[in-house]
């Protein structure tokens, strides 16, 4: 399970290295709709402080959702996913290598640029330390039930907007929780009951999720 796991993992990297500018999107994207805000909402500081949290994780779920509709969709066109499904290996474990190989591609470069919204929102130290680790903990949850949703919607006309559909409302639960932990320290609280419910998700999540998806991409190839 291990080698099946890292192969297709180190695959999905070496395959993203090649689509440099499309991999950079989410990123770039996430960058640049949260750096309008201050221009849109004028330079006060003690604004812009209270719609950081907010904003950046809502920039980092539409910079999720952007990028985990080309999961499955190269490998499905070119047919080796089904290939890769033929084979017998394990559906589940090939679902989790490619939904961390989505985070690796995605969650990792929203979580580095996220001290770049701290300077241009103003953002405390602490807050900002807070608002890394909720997204360290809640960006993984997004690409798993992202991955579930792109193998839902694999083949469809539409396909885009049925995955944000599916899964923006599965989101909800880590953006309150994500957002709530930055909240807590900028009122003096501690941020621990909210990283402990992220923790949660992402356990859940990560148990659970896989196995939705390899379900799903078997619908979807039938």
């Amino acid at each position: 399970m291990r080698d099946l796991f890292l192969a297709v993992y180190l695959r999905d990297l070496r395959l993203a290295l090649r689509r440099r500018v499309e991999t950079l999107m989410p990123v770039a994207f996430f960058v640049v709709t949260a750096s309008l805000f201050p221009l849109g909402v004028g330079p006060e500081p003690q604004v812009l402080r209270q719609l950081a949290p907010g904003l950046a994780w809502v920039c980092a779920l539409l910079a999720a959702m952007l990028s985990v509709s080309q999961l499955f969709a190269s490998d499905f066109a070119d047919g080796s996913l089904e290939q890769m499904l033929l084979t017998g290996r394990s559906a589940v474990v090939i679902a989790a290598a490619k939904s961390a190989a989505h985070w690796t591609l995605s969650g990792l470069p929203l979580i580095a640029a996220a001290p770049l919204l701290g300077l241009l929102f103003d953002v405390h130290r602490d807050a900002l330390g807070a608002l890394l680790v909720s997204l360290l903990l809640g960006t993984p949850v997004l690409s798993l039930l992202g991955a579930v949703g792109a193998a839902l919607t694999l083949g469809l006309r539409s396909a885009g907007v049925l995955l944000l559909l599916l899964v923006l409302p599965l989101t909800i639960p880590a953006l309150i929780f994500g957002t709530g932990a930055v909240a807590a320290v900028d009122a003096g609280l501690s941020p621990g009951g909210h990283f402990s419910i992220l923790g949660a998700l992402l356990i859940l999540t990560a148990l659970t999720a896989p196995v939705a998806t390899a379900a799903a991409l078997r619908i979807s190839l039938e």
